[in-house]
């Protein structure tokens, strides 16, 4: 009486992992913009010229750590996809 819930489960299960890994993906790649954001608004915030160039510097670094965690999720994308789709192109046990 199991086979007809677990069957639904996998199913589900194998639609749902791709979406998962899309959203991350989209979560982190949205998540640095808006630091981004918050960093060059706080130029037009406070209006100062003191301002400018620590915001410049950490928008920056900021940058950079994105591009680095761009290709890291991208790594870790592709490595999650080849094992999901290797879950499912294996036979059952």
């Amino acid at each position: 009486f199991m086979v007809p819930i677990m069957t639904v489960v996998e199913i589900i299960g194998k639609f749902t992992k791709p979406f998962a890994l899309a959203i991350r993906l989209f979560a982190n790649m949205t998540a640095g913009h808006v630091v981004l954001l918050a960093l060059i608004s706080l130029i037009f915030t406070f209006k100062t010229l003191t301002v400018i160039g620590a915001s410049v510097t950490m928008a920056v670094g900021s940058s950079l750590l994105e591009i680095f965690v761009a290709f890291l999720q991208a790594y870790i994308f592709t490595i999650l996809s080849c094992v999901f789709i290797g879950l499912i192109r294996s036979e059952a046990h």
